[in-house]
């Protein structure tokens, strides 16, 4: 039993990855743990979408969000689109969410690096 313990604690965080893309960089970043039970959406550069790490066909984001999150306590929706996306895939993510009745959404960033200040600078 311990082993299979073990061996399920290393293969879990492995299973979370989801889809790879490159997060924009922003200065007003709040660290959020990840919870289980989130639901992400997950933009390429190809504008391809995925929920969950699911890939959902182009018009049916509204639709199959409000599925998913029919039966879910927390109906956030966190949306993350690898930087070199274009801006208008994400507003199409976006209002195909605000069409579905989805109101709270948020943006996941990585935090940029504060370069060190010199002294010379004061």
């Amino acid at each position: 039993m311990l082993v299979l313990l073990i061996i399920m604690m290393i293969i879990a965080p492995m299973l979370q990855q989801g889809v790879s893309v490159t997060l924009p960089k922003a200065n007003n970043t709040v660290d959020k743990p990840e919870v289980q039970g989130q639901t992400v959406i997950a933009i390429g550069r190809d504008k391809q979408m995925y929920l969950n790490a699911k890939a959902i066909p182009e018009g049916e984001l509204g639709t199959k969000v409000s599925e998913y999150l029919e039966n879910q306590k927390d109906k956030v929706v966190l949306i993350k689109a690898d930087v070199e996306t274009e801006y208008s895939a994400v507003m199409a993510a976006l209002d195909q969410l605000h069409q579905a009745g989805i109101e709270d959404v948020g943006l996941i960033t990585d935090p940029k690096t504060k370069a060190p200040e010199s002294e010379g600078a004061k």
